[in-house]
């Protein structure tokens, strides 16, 4: 039979093979396919045959055809049939299928869609004949039967891909349902719809079956949809990364976790890699990434990036035509993530009202620990994104030189923080990533040479961060940083320092380089540049504070000839001291050297010799050796001579000008501070060897001879007296002044060395006095010839040589010891104001050298740890004396010149207080616990930050207290400024939500409505107190509404004839405070209200522009309607403050001109308003009541008001330009400077008008949308950019009307006498012409 259908299919005619079909019974037609086709006897020829006798112009042809159809579909779909037949079968099927009439195909196609809705399908091979059924009825244009009625082939088409997508598809095939439609011809419309559906099923699918899914998606978004589907991948893995984070951070005893993060991190990298190489073949997918990715930064930036969409950037960037869009777009993403952060911290109005979600530093961290699962792809952007925020958000120089950088100041800006991300990327991924290790390294290095003039600290860091972490493995890096140590002659000494301390590590591990570096450090010690010398120094100081001698060798048994390449070092042994020691006395005979260059060269020695002696104790005899013959040299050794130092052998004269040789007061110091630290240290250890001690009594013995011959001789020995000559214009006064400097350095550590050494000696402690009364005298003379002279000297105070730790000792000395014992020698010291007020000043000099630059002078200047005890100590005793001899009381003791000793102390906590919370924010514990001296023995752990910071604020509100209620006479408006700054650094401590915060708020609300003083600074100081605590408990628009008020009432109104009343809510606004101190204050917390308010309505505006889920949707809009709500309360009650404001006569100058521009703003923010309104009008419908009295308001309250005081400051303009012209003759200046006050003030005023013009135009927009005429309430006014005056222009038309008479008459006139001259002349020119 079926030899017979394949016989005659070969006849030209196919008349026999129809009726032979027609013969033949469904079954019997059927087995035939059956059998062949599972035998695999080529069915494709029968099935050939049989198309060929069913023809579809016949019905029974077509009925045959439509039976063949299905029954071949369910043989394909049976999985009986080997894959090569049923291709074959499959293909045969879909070339005749548009030879199918339209009912047949809308049979085939219910069928499929009732196979999968039913979920019976067995394999989906079959599927791949839907596409060409589906394509086939959109061609057909007959109506065919739908239900009740009737559709042609494209809405049949239509209706049945939506069934399709409206009922279940079966998990194990999705991915061939999402295959099957690329190759259906779809309408944007359908497309939403399948996109949408297949997006659902993400979250129904097995982790391992995502990928091939996301890949036909992609494939699909060809068509279209491409933002639909990028944005529904994002916004799965987003909540996939959450849910897991959830279960991570839950129960600990469920260890059951839904997804394993390793395979959660594979199958989201295979992802990425499908979308990035879908982006490089279809380059429209790409600018849809970054269009729905920017346009979410505008809105809840936490919809759109997630660790998962950051990974897929950095990925993205590797294309290079989209490298610099995604670099940018991850900038301002990060930046905009920091300042929001900031703007939330620092307002508890808007803390209440948006909830504070994942920052971005967080995500990208995470990328960083999810890309050690092979994602390779993501690491090269991690790197490139780590150093764009380090290089441009790092430190940068300012004018004037000054650096805007301390590493040791926690980031505060969003600049500083993104710069701090960038350093912890970078850092992060180099622990993780081998391979990336080596490039890291290079660049950061390659920064740290080629940016040298600009600052770099924070590469400085990073390098630290990265060696201490791994020195060993940087050893594959050795070329790259000996050939940075190349440089090192040519980079500044804080560079040298930076990196030498940073790759110190690297030196103990790797010979190779340690000897690379003294080669370079040995050429450098001989550089022409000075620079390059202290570098040297800087260099060789560094190796011996870190490469200790454990003293298996004294130093007199050690050759100093061996050379440093000759030492080898044992890596895996800790110490080798021989060869350290060798390696040590080696570059101390090189500094030696030293001694005989420059002044900056010797003083940088100095200086690191204390520390050097600290680290390295077997080096003390070396050292004190060195110094020893140092001093010989300007020690003068009879001890009948006076003076006892050399002064002339310390100064170098060059022709005319003089110089510093020998900073001679710095070696001093270096000894007195090595002396007392070998007299604490190393003679305990080794009293049986007193040979060795011969140096120590030296030093010991020409300090004593210096100190006494120093207080017997006068000014005159040292040619220093009142009548010298100290210009620093001529070579005498230059060398005057250095001699006075050098005295008094010698001086001060005298004076230190011999309080240390006297042990409460009554002698010693007058030698002390005495030494300072030279001290004294010769600091005296320099102040008086520097006041004189009014050079910069004057301003300048000559840094002190005492050490902090002596500074704190002496401190308590002075004010706290009541030991009996001590009590007759302290009392030598304490009968001088004078000498107790001078330390007491040193105190504030080195806490003001430590806010400056995060260091102070002396031993242990650079070790915080230290410092920190010293200044808990100088705070203790700072605070008690300024607590128990209160300012008042002392004044009115003695008259004496200069500040009080209180006022210094009080000087003293102000800046301590600043600094700690500065340099030691994670001390304030141990800072608050040790000034209270109650509970000394109180644990850290129950140190209560807020309490004992109360207890301090109550203090000094107590001191503010009294100091107020002293008579006005007795006011000191210095010290009640001091305390206020001291309780806005001390109100920072308090916890925000704490009751102590609110009593604080109450107190300070309470000092500025009860006291009224005249006094600009502190009435400014109080305000800024005021807004700082009221912005951390709720919005100060209300303060600022009563503060205008009381504004409007003491300045009065800009019409003179209206008496305002006088509401007094703040005493402290009164006729000298209300302007400028009051209202500046005003309208800068304003503008920060206003900023907000900004915030807040481009926050609504990005609700807008994102579509939610259904769940999320009524959680959007009571979001949304209470921001709305909060933003026109706030403007509404801003409106009233400035309507109060614009009233008032104030004075031309700086208060006028921030109005304008706060003014400007206003209309700015309401016109911002009212655009979010017009989206708001195209999406839902109308206006809440609330925005109609809001606008009813600013039409009523404000507009009019504005115009008017717009006249008003033209008026007070042109008045001060005529009063500048009538004094034009006596100076011109004068009138030039009045022209540009106005010209600067004036310019506000168009920006004003054209903020108010936008308004109302937008306003006219949101009527016509909202259907509501919300211009009724604005009134139009003549005020433009341009003004037309009646007046004047009456008068100018006059004068013009006049003008005209005038010509007419003079042209009349001209005329008739024109006329005459002619009757005159005409007959002789007649005449002339008849000759």
């Amino acid at each position: 039979m079926d030899q017979k259908i394949l016989s005659l299919a070969t006849e030209k005619t196919a008349e026999k093979l129809q009726e032979f079909l027609q013969c033949l019974k469904d079954d019997e037609l059927t087995g035939l396919l059956q059998k062949h086709a599972v035998k695999g006897k080529s069915p494709g020829a029968l099935l050939k045959g049989i198309f060929k006798g069913s023809p579809c112009s016949e019905e029974a042809g077509s009925l045959r055809r439509l039976k063949v159809y299905k029954y071949c579909i369910q043989l394909v779909e049976s999985g009986d049939l080997h894959r090569e037949v049923a291709s074959e079968i499959t293909g045969l099927l879909m070339l005749e299928a548009h030879s199918l009439p339209g009912s047949s195909l809308v049979e085939l196609a219910n069928g499929f869609v009732d196979v999968v809705r039913e979920g019976s399908l067995v394999n989906g091979k079959s599927l791949e004949l839907l596409p060409i059924i589906l394509t086939a009825l959109a061609t057909k244009k007959e109506n065919l039967a739908y239900g009740k009625g009737e559709l042609n082939g494209e809405e049949y088409k239509k209706q049945l891909i939506n069934t399709l997508c409206s009922s279940r598809w079966d998990q194990q095939f999705v991915i061939q349902l999402t295959s099957m439609f690329r190759d259906v011809p779809l309408s944007i419309e359908e497309l939403e719809f399948v996109v949408e559906k297949v997006l659902r099923l993400l979250s129904k699918l097995d982790l391992q079956e995502i990928p091939p899914l996301v890949y036909q998606l992609l494939l699909l978004s060809s068509k279209g949809s491409r933002t639909k589907v990028l944005e529904g991948i994002i916004a799965f893995f987003s909540q996939m990364d959450k849910s897991h984070h959830e279960e991570q951070c839950g129960d600990d005893l469920l260890d059951l976790v839904t997804v394993p993060s390793g395979e959660l991190r594979h199958v989201e990298g295979t992802i990425i890699l499908h979308i990035v190489f879908a982006i490089k073949l279809d380059r429209d997918l790409g600018r849809e990434l970054m269009k729905h990715l920017k346009a979410g930064q505008q809105g809840d930036a936490n919809k759109t990036i997630c660790p998962f969409s950051i990974a897929l950037l950095l990925s993205v960037a590797r294309i290079q035509r989209f490298e610099e869009q995604v670099f940018d777009l991850l900038k301002t993403s990060i930046l905009k993530s920091f300042r929001d952060l900031q703007l939330l911290h620092s307002s508890k109005f808007l803390q209440n009202l948006v909830p504070q979600k994942s920052c971005i530093s967080t995500m990208i961290l995470e990328v960083v620990k999810n890309s050690v699962h092979s994602w390779d792809h993501v690491t090269q952007g991690l790197v490139e994104l780590g150093f764009i925020l380090m290089d441009s958000y790092g430190p940068k120089k300012i004018l004037g030189g000054k650096i805007t950088e301390a590493s040791l100041v926690p980031s505060k800006t969003p600049s500083q923080q993104a710069c701090r991300l960038g350093a912890n990327i970078l850092l992060e991924t180099f622990k993780i990533h081998e391979m990336i290790r080596k490039e890291i390294v290079e660049q950061v290095l390659n920064r740290v040479v080629s940016k040298a003039s600009s600052p770099i600290s924070h590469f400085l860091d990073l390098l630290s961060n990265i060696i201490i972490y791994a020195p060993l493995v940087l050893q594959s890096c050795s070329s790259k940083v000996t050939e940075a140590f190349d440089y090192l002659s040519f980079l500044p000494l804080h560079t040298v320092q930076g990196l030498l301390k940073a790759v110190q590590p690297l030196l103990k591990v790797s010979m190779s380089m340690r000897d690379s570096l003294i080669l370079v450090l040995r050429k450098a010690m001989f550089a022409n540049h000075l620079d390059a010398r202290k570098s040297a120094v800087a260099g060789f100081l560094l190796l011996l504070k870190n490469f200790k001698i454990l003293g298996s060798l004294s130093s007199s048994q050690c050759s100093q000839s061996i050379g440093a390449t000759q030492v080898q070092v044992d890596v895996h042994s800790r110490y080798n001291s021989v060869a350290n020691e060798a390696f040590c006395l080696e570059i101390l005979d090189s500094l030696r050297r030293c001694l005989g260059q420059q002044a900056d060269v010797r003083l940088m020695l100095y200086e690191g010799f204390y520390d050097v002696l600290r680290r390295n104790s077997q080096l003390a005899n070396s050292i004190m050796h060195t110094l020893l013959i140092q001093l010989k040299q300007y020690y003068e050794p009879k001890h009948d001579l006076l003076p006892p130092l050399k002064l002339e052998a310390c100064i170098l004269a060059q022709g005319d000008q003089i110089f510093l040789q020998e900073p001679l007061a710095h070696l001093l110091c270096c000894i007195q501070h090595c002396l007392a630290w070998y007299r604490n240290k190393v003679m305990p250890e080794e009293e049986e060897e007193e040979e060795e001690e011969g140096f120590q009594q030296d030093l010991e013995d020409m300090l004593e001879s210096i100190t006494l011959r120093m207080i017997k001789s006068e000014l005159e020995d040292f040619e220093l007296d009142k009548s010298a000559d100290f210009s620093q214009a001529t070579s005498v006064g230059i060398k005057n002044n250095i001699y006075a400097l050098l005295v008094m350095g010698v001086c001060e550590v005298l004076i230190e060395y011999n309080f240390t050494i006297g042990n409460f000696s009554k002698n010693k402690f007058e030698e002390v006095l005495s030494l300072f009364k030279c001290y004294n005298r010769l600091s005296d003379i320099l102040k008086e010839k520097a006041g004189k002279g009014k050079s910069t000297m004057a301003n300048k105070t000559v840094r002190s040589f005492l050490s902090m730790k002596f500074v704190s000792a002496l401190l308590v000395a002075l004010f706290r010891d009541s030991s009996q014992s001590h009590e007759e020698s302290l009392s030598v010291l304490r009968s001088s104001n004078e000498f107790m007020r001078y330390a007491v000043n040193v105190a504030l000099q080195k806490v003001q050298q430590l806010e400056e630059t995060g260091q102070v002078d002396g031993p242990d200047g650079q070790n915080l740890d230290r410092i920190f005890q010293n200044l808990c100590e100088i705070t203790r005793v700072l605070l008690w004396r300024y607590t128990s001899i209160p300012t008042s009381v002392e004044e009115s003791g003695k008259k004496e010149k200069g500040k009080t000793i209180s006022l210094l102390c009080l000087e003293g906590l102000q800046r301590i207080f600043h600094t700690v919370q500065q340099f030691f924010p994670s001390k304030i514990h141990q800072f608050l616990r040790a000034l209270d001296i109650t509970n000394e023995d109180e644990e850290e752990e129950d140190v209560n930050i807020t309490q004992k910071a109360t207890f301090q604020i109550r203090q000094f509100q107590r001191s503010l207290v009294n100091l107020l209620s002293c008579q006005d006479d007795d006011f000191n408006g210095k010290e009640a400024l001091i305390l206020v700054t001291i309780l806005s650094s001390l109100s920072k401590l308090l916890d925000p939500s704490s009751p102590q915060l609110m009593q604080m708020l109450s107190w300070t609300v309470k000092m500025c409505k009860e006291n009224s003083l005249e006094d600009a600074s502190f009435c400014k100081g109080l305000m800024n107190l005021l807004f700082s605590l009221h912005v951390l408990c709720k919005s100060p628009v209300s303060v600022l509404r009563d503060l205008s008020q009381d504004i409007h009432g003491q300045l009065g109104d800009l019409d003179q004839d209206i008496e305002v009343e006088k509401p007094n809510h703040f005493a402290m606004v009164n006729l000298k405070t209300a302007a400028p101190t009051v209202c500046l204050q005003v309208l800068s917390q304003a503008e920060k209200v206003l900023e907000e308010v900004d915030w807040l309505i481009t926050k609504l505006k990005g609700h807008l522009g994102q579509e939610t889920l259904s769940e999320e949707a009524s959680q959007e809009v009571s979001l949304n309607q209470t921001l709305e709500k909060a933003a026109i309360l706030q403007l509404g009650t801003l409106l009233t403050a400035f309507h109060e404001l614009v009233q008032t006569a104030l004075p031309s100058g700086s208060c006028v001109d921030s109005l304008l521009r706060n003014l400007s703003k206003i209309y700015t923010i309401l016109t911002a308003l009212v655009k979010y309104y017009l989206q708001v009008c195209r999406t839902s419908g109308g206006i809440p009541n609330r925005m109609e009295k809001l606008v009813k308001l600013s039409g009523s309250h404000l507009t009019p008001q504005c115009y008017a005081f717009i006249s008003y400051v033209q008026n007070i303009q042109n008045e001060s330009l005529s009063f500048a012209g009538e004094k034009k003759k006596e100076k011109t200046a004068a009138v030039t400077t009045a022209m540009a006050r106005v010209l600067r003030e004036t310019k506000p005023i168009p920006n004003l008008i054209f903020a108010i013009e936008q308004y109302e135009k937008f306003l006219i927009h949101l009527s016509k949308k909202s259907k509501v005429n919300l211009m009724q309430y604005m009134k139009l006014s003549t005020s433009r950019d341009f003004r037309i005056n009646g007046d004047i222009l009456d008068t100018a038309l006059q004068e013009q009307e006049t003008d005209e008479e005038n010509e007419r008459m003079t042209d009349q006139t001209v005329a008739s006498e024109e006329r005459k001259d002619d009757d005159s002349q005409e007959p002789a020119k007649k005449k002339r012409k008849k000759k």
